[in-house]
C-alpha cells in the first residue's frame, strides 16, 4: 500500500470540506440550533412551565361562583380570560385558548344540593381545543380543586372534599360545526408548509444554476430590467407552488378527509400569499447564498428553523411563552395557522386576513433584498 498516496488523498478531502467555510458553518451551526430548539421546547428544569390560557364564563354570579372565578384567576398554572359564554367559545375555536368553562345558572345552589343531600349534580361546559387536547385533563383537575375548595369555605371547612365532585363536565370538542377533530388537518398544513419551503430551495438554485451558464448575461444584453427578470422567477416559482400545495390538500381530502371547513376564499388567498412568499424566500437565499453549493446548505438551514418555529413539527402551544411569541415575527407561524383556521377551525375569511397580510409583507420584503443584493456575474474565488 501506497501510504504516502494515501496520506496525500485523505488531506486532499480535509482540505476541500474545510475549506468551504459555509457549509462548514452550516453543519456545525444546524444541529447547535436545532437542539437548542427541542431543549427549549421540552425544557431543561429551569424555566416555569407555560401558564395555560383559558377562558372562563360565570353565568352563576352566586358568591360562590364569584370565589370560584376568584380562586382560579389566583392559580399559577392558568392564564385566565374572564368573559362571556359567546366569546368563552369562539376563543376557544380559534385557537387562541386551550379551554373555555362555563359555570352554569343556578351553580352555586345545585352544587350544594347535590353534596349535602345527593341532588342531580350540576353540570360545567367545557369547550377545549382538541388540537391541545392534553390540556383538558389537568384543566378538569384544577377545575375541581377550586370548586371543592370554595365548597370547602361556604360550608365550613376542608371536610367537603369527602363527599365527591358535586358537579360533572360536558367536554365538547370546539372545531367546525362541531364535527371530530380530524388531526390530519394540522399535520397537512405543517408538512405542506415544509416541503413547499423546500420546493423554494430549488428556485433559489435554479437562478444561480442559470448564472453559472451565462444565461443571465446574454437576458441582460436584452431590454429587460433587473425586476422583470427576477420577477418572472418569482411568479413562476409562486405559481409552482400553489399547484404542489393544492395537489397536497387534494390528496389530504380524498384520502385523509380534511375539509376546508372554513371560507374557501380565505383558504385560496393564504394559499397564494404562501406561494409568494415561497418563492421570494428562496430568490433571497439565492442572493445571499452566492453559489448553488452554498445556498444549498444555508436553505436548508433556514428552512428548517422557520418550520421549527412555525409550529410544523411541534404545535406552537407547547412552545414557552417567551417562544411562542418570538415565534409570530416568523412568517411560517401564520402559514400554519392560517390553513389550520381554514381548515378544521372553520373560520371565516376574517381569520385569513392577518396571515394573508403578513405573508404578503414578508414576500415582499423578501423580494426587496433579493433585487437589491443579488449579484448577476458569478463571484470569483
Amino acid at each position: 500500500m501506497n501510504l504516502a498516496a494515501f496520506r496525500a488523498l485523505v488531506r486532499k478531502d480535509l482540505v476541500l470540506y474545510f475549506s468551504n467555510r459555509r457549509a462548514l458553518v452550516m453543519s456545525i451551526l444546524a444541529p447547535i440550533v436545532i437542539a437548542a430548539f427541542f431543549g427549549a421546547v421540552f425544557g431543561s428544569g429551569s424555566e416555569k412551565p407555560s401558564r395555560i390560557p383559558i377562558a372562563l364564563a360565570d353565568r352563576d354570579a352566586s358568591a360562590l361562583s364569584r370565589a370560584i372565578v376568584a380562586s382560579i384567576a389566583a392559580e399559577p398554572a392558568f392564564e385566565v380570560k374572564n368573559v362571556d359564554t359567546e366569546a368563552a367559545f369562539a376563543l376557544a375555536r380559534q385557537g387562541k385558548v386551550r379551554a373555555a368553562v362555563v359555570l352554569p345558572p343556578g351553580f352555586a345552589e345545585q352544587t350544594r344540593k347535590a353534596l349535602l343531600a345527593g341532588g342531580a349534580k350540576a353540570v360545567v361546559e367545557v369547550r377545549y381545543d382538541p388540537s391541545q387536547a392534553t390540556a383538558l385533563a389537568l384543566v378538569r383537575g384544577l377545575l375541581a380543586q377550586h370548586v371543592m375548595k370554595a365548597l370547602g369555605d361556604t360550608i365550613g371547612g376542608p371536610g367537603a372534599a369527602a363527599f365527591g365532585l358535586p358537579f360533572t363536565t360536558d367536554d365538547v370538542a370546539s372545531t367546525a360545526a362541531d364535527r371530530p377533530y380530524n388531526g390530519y388537518a394540522h399535520a397537512f398544513a405543517g408538512m405542506g408548509v415544509q416541503f413547499i419551503l423546500f420546493m423554494g430551495i430549488e428556485v433559489g438554485v435554479g437562478v444561480l444554476l442559470a448564472r453559472r451558464m451565462g444565461l443571465w448575461k446574454r437576458l441582460r444584453a436584452a431590454p429587460l430590467s433587473r425586476t422583470l427578470l427576477l420577477g418572472s422567477h418569482i411568479a413562476s416559482g409562486a405559481i409552482t407552488a400553489v399547484v404542489l400545495l393544492a395537489i397536497i390538500y387534494a390528496a389530504a381530502i380524498a384520502i385523509f378527509h380534511v375539509r376546508i371547513d372554513g371560507s374557501a376564499v380565505g383558504f385560496v388567498a393564504i394559499a397564494i400569499a404562501f406561494a409568494l412568499l415561497t418563492s421570494s424566500f428562496g430568490l433571497l437565499i439565492a442572493a445571499i447564498g452566492k453559489t448553488p453549493e452554498a445556498t444549498r446548505g444555508l436553505a436548508i438551514f433556514a428552512t428548517l428553523v422557520m418550520v421549527m418555529l412555525g409550529g410544523a413539527w411541534v404545535p406552537s402551544f407547547v412552545f414557552p411563552q417567551w417562544l411562542q411569541t418570538a415565534s409570530l415575527a416568523v412568517p411560517t407561524r401564520w402559514a400554519v395557522d392560517g390553513l389550520d383556521a381554514m381548515t378544521w377551525r372553520g373560520l371565516g375569511i376574517d381569520a385569513a386576513v392577518g396571515p394573508v397580510v403578513v405573508l404578503l409583507a414578508f414576500a415582499a420584503l423578501f423580494t426587496a433584498i433579493a433585487i437589491w443584493r443579488f449579484d448577476w456575474e458569478e463571484p470569483r474565488g
